[in-house]
């Protein structure tokens, strides 16, 4: 499934890679203000871990590399398990071991034992994940869901150059605002300032912080953060590719999670939906993560007090509809429609335990029916 636009002359260009800015919203805005207003992470802290890390993957990948919340630390902080000291420890300690995985060359090695059946499983069951996220959302105003949805799905095929993520949200804003699910946000005036420092002040927290968040964390993080991240930017941009290796991956995320924990950033990391869904509205390179990150530093160091407002404009559904369709997209791999008959006990039980439990377990399910199949394989050739 690809409906997105052909290249585009290059005053089209900005147009395309500011839209496709947008699709990856769809993860960051319930995260992120959530950690904001729920969890009481300081805005400028979270707003500013997000702009450092998505300018510097742009410009670093030169690709439309996603920088996203860690779901399941995520999860943990937004149901009052983990404060704001702990969420600095736990992104510390995550950078900590992606380092070393990515310096020491480990990541690479488990990359290569992972089966391209079971990579599509994996694909299959997050995008499953994102699209049936995406529906709910919808569906909680599905007269300003679907609607979005249609039109970000028919726009690209009747007309190709139009930035359709560009035209569409702000109309959604505005049929939210009109329809009384959303509210005008209050801007508060410029007010410079540098995120707060933030460290856990006892061992406790850090304590917390393992148990709690770094170890449900870390197989998601390098299944489809790094591994199905690097398999998906190698189909994708073959040419532009180079770099976004595991190795780098992983090198990269334990770098900013290293840096930027401490300003109190959520813990972060890349993430193959992200990728997917700036692709699929039309980014082609690294300018679309620069955009955002620089629109969320201006956001961080100038108005924080005023940014969750700001995305809690933007009405819960449409952000369902950009999840929907970017979820469509990752699910419906080239990979997945080249497979052999044999392929598809892996890929439907990995994309099962991917779907219904967790990547990490979608991996180990699918890599043992695949280990199963080719030992009795074996056996039959020596009898």
């Amino acid at each position: 499934m690809d409906a997105t636009p052909p290249a585009a002359p290059p005053r089209h260009r900005l147009l395309h890679e500011a839209a496709g800015a947008c699709g990856d919203l769809g993860t960051f805005i319930p995260h992120a203000i959530g950690a904001m207003a729920v969890a009481g992470l300081a805005p400028a802290g979270v707003l500013f871990g997000f702009g450092a890390s998505l300018i510097g993957a742009g410009l670093f990948y030169g690709l439309p590399m996603a920088v996203q919340p860690m779901k399941a630390v995520s999860a943990v902080l937004l149901t009052g398990q983990l404060s704001p000291g702990a969420t600095a420890a736990a992104g510390l300690m995550l950078g900590a071991v992606m380092l070393l995985l990515g310096a020491t060359g480990l990541i690479g090695r488990v990359a290569r034992l992972i089966p391209q059946s079971v990579a599509a499983g994996l694909q299959l069951g997050l995008g499953l994940l994102m699209g049936w996220l995406g529906l709910k959302m919808m569906l909680e105003t599905p007269w300003i869901g679907v609607p979005v949805a249609v039109l970000l799905l028919a726009l690209p095929r009747l007309a190709p150059r139009l930035p359709a993520v560009l035209l569409v949200l702000p109309a959604a804003v505005v049929a939210g605002l009109l329809g009384g699910v959303a509210e005008v946000p209050g801007i508060a005036g410029f007010a410079p300032g540098l995120p707060p420092l933030m460290l856990p002040q006892d061992w406790g927290a850090v304590r917390r912080a393992l148990e709690f968040a770094v170890l449900p964390q870390l197989p998601l993080t390098l299944t489809n953060a790094v591994i199905v991240t690097a398999i998906l930017c190698r189909e994708m941009f073959p040419a532009q590719a180079a770099r976004a290796t595991e190795r780098n991956l992983a090198l990269t995320t334990g770098i900013g999670n290293l840096l930027l924990a401490p300003f109190g950033a959520m813990p972060m990391c890349h993430g193959a939906g992200g990728v997917i869904a700036q692709h699929r509205f039309g980014a082609r390179g690294g300018l679309a993560p620069a955009l955002l990150g620089a629109v969320l530093l201006i956001l961080g160091l100038g108005f924080a007090e005023s940014a969750a407002g700001i995305f809690a404009a933007i009405p819960g559904a449409a952000v369902g509809a950009l999840l929907l369709v970017a979820g469509t997209d990752l699910a419906l791999s080239r990979r997945l429609f080249d497979a052999r008959p044999h392929c598809w006990p892996a890929i439907g039980i990995a994309a099962a335990g991917t779907a219904l439990l967790n990547p990490a377990i979608g991996l180990a399910a699918g890599w043992a029916v695949e280990a199963a199949r080719g030992a009795i394989g074996r056996r039959r050739t020596q009898a």
